[in-house]
């Protein structure tokens, strides 16, 4: 088996650079991604991407997701609020160390964060594994 990632031994990750606004997130969101290894092309339906996301305090997104590759998710830091509504009330609660793994087509959120959050994610096509 052939994983298309770089080799990397522990280093410290900059928690003050190199973020960017993760696609599908409003400019305004303040959502923000660090791709830490590899990439995922979803148009192909290949690759492999761990990043970390986070979200700020007061943030909400209005409608489900849903996406063709695989995506766990570990929260690190922060509260995560799953399943609110569009204006951002309701859903439940999940605290650090809690973990999601979701296959392709699965519909999952909207989330919020009142204090906002931080998660690592790996993501990845069944494809790219074999």
């Amino acid at each position: 088996m052939h994983i298309r990632k770089a080799h990397q031994e522990f280093a410290p990750v900059d928690r003050h650079h190199g973020w960017e606004l993760p696609p599908g997130y409003a400019p305004d969101s303040g959502a923000a991604q660090k791709i830490l290894s590899g990439s995922l092309d979803e148009a192909a339906g290949a690759g492999l991407r761990t990043r970390l996301l986070r979200f700020p305090p007061g943030f909400h997104t209005s409608a489900p997701f849903v996406h063709t590759y695989w995506e766990e998710v570990l929260l690190l830091e922060g509260d995560l609020w799953v399943g609110n509504d569009a204006s951002g009330r309701g859903g439940e609660e999940f605290h650090p160390l809690t973990y999601a793994c979701r296959p392709p087509g699965m519909f999952h959120g909207p989330f919020k964060s009142v204090a906002g959050c931080l998660l690592l994610e790996c993501h990845y096509f069944a494809r790219s594994l074999a």
